[in-house]
């Protein structure tokens, strides 16, 4: 973990210790409640692994009652995109102008100009919709990175998506948070100002590359983002409120059980790469003894088995790394706090030193980079409180 944020095992294993236990105590809560829908139900015995998914279910759908297909009628893909485009204007005072002129490898692709005061800044693409040769998933690509090397070379970004063509294609809430989550990646791309492409835009630490792209997410959950771009397919109405009050109400929801099988399965990453002869392991015996060492509920199964966790020995960057994730959201929710703190989410002095952020690439220390934006180091406690975990 030397060329990481964390820099060593230590320090990556001491943030997951910091969610560990109020992640147990939010997910005994759960499990009450879990408890007591099955009891209704006529079950029983214990609640098992298995059975958590289907109670949460239901207790989700008693609890909250969300309609995922009225909520896709308030999200339409023209309008979650400007949403996210003027959302970097508010923040960075870029802008995205259509360029239909610029030829792109396929019909279905987008290219808008990016200018900010100082005149050109890249090309972003959009390429939105799946298609038969076209790999699932969404992410970011860059076709030109940003350099001043042999001479000053703007960044050519695109984002892919897999939405379904339709007319007008709709959105749910998890499809326009990874539209902003890419657009943040795309943003790191195209505000990147370096000199050597190979630092350039998101070539940067792996428990790293994810904080401009997740804390992006966070703007389009904003109440006054919904009710500016939410608006009904059919009648233009915005969201309701008392629907964007349920939408974030539910976002605690179950968030213990999903801290604990994700920092389960963290945990043991860390702690077999750290093991001193991993060759002699019996790894079901090992999986077994440190489960019950580090007070693994019964009832939650650990999210990846070790003999089928890719992440253990697989290449990417992920062997000893899958604590990354959690680091990138404990960045994420304490970097937006930030702007809470400020009492204004497009704070024009935050936002300054957010591009900061996002114009250095790998030029610098990402400790050092974040402290900088943030006025001290990453704390732990505003991803309590974004997932409920907060004593």
């Amino acid at each position: 973990l030397a060329d990481t944020m964390a820099t060593t095992p230590g320090a990556a294993a001491a943030l997951l210790a910091e969610v560990w236990e109020p992640a147990k105590r939010k997910a005994a809560g759960e499990r009450d409640r879990l408890l007591a829908m099955a009891r209704n139900d006529g079950l029983n015995g214990a609640l098992e692994p298995w059975d958590w998914r289907y109670y949460a279910d239901k207790v989700r759908c008693a609890d909250y009652a969300i309609d995922e297909g009225e909520l896709k009628s308030y999200l339409t893909l023209p309008n979650v995109q400007q949403a996210a485009f003027d959302t970097a204007t508010r923040l960075f005072g870029v802008t995205f102008t259509p360029r239909p002129d610029i030829a792109a490898y396929h019909p279905d692709v987008s290219a808008y100009e990016v200018r900010d005061a100082a005149g050109h800044v890249g090309v972003f693409l959009a390429d939105p919709f799946a298609r038969a040769d076209k790999r699932s998933g969404a992410w970011m690509s860059s076709y030109r990175d940003q350099e001043n090397f042999d001479a000053a070379t703007s960044p050519i970004v695109v984002n892919n998506n897999n939405f379904a063509r339709a007319e007008p294609t709709l959105l749910s809430v998890d499809d326009a948070e990874t539209l902003f989550h890419e657009f943040g990646h795309a943003l790191h791309g195209l505000l990147s100002q370096v000199r050597y492409p190979g630092q350039s835009g998101t070539s940067v630490r792996r428990d790293f590359v994810e904080f401009p792209s997740q804390v992006y997410e966070h703007w389009f959950m904003l109440p006054d983002t919904l009710r500016r771009y939410a608006l009904h397919h059919e009648t233009g109405a915005p969201i309701p409120d008392a629907l964007i009050d349920k939408l974030l109400a539910a976002r605690g929801f179950n968030q213990g059980f999903g801290t604990v099988e994700y920092t389960a399965a963290a945990l043991i990453d860390m702690a077999l790469h750290r093991h001193p002869d991993p060759g002699t392991i019996d790894i079901e015996a090992f999986e077994t003894a440190f489960l019950a060492e580090i007070g693994m509920p019964h009832e939650i199964g650990i999210r990846h088995r070790p003999a089928h966790f890719q992440h253990l020995f697989a290449g990417g960057g992920y062997a000893a790394g899958y604590y990354s994730y959690m680091w990138s959201e404990v960045l994420d929710a304490d970097g937006f706090e930030a702007f809470k703190e400020a009492g204004d989410p497009f704070d024009p002095a935050l936002a300054a030193r957010l591009r900061t952020v996002l114009s250095a690439g790998d030029t610098r220390d990402p400790m050092q980079l974040y402290a900088e934006f943030r006025g001290r180091a990453p704390s732990t406690a505003a991803l309590l409180r974004s997932r409920d975990l907060a004593a």
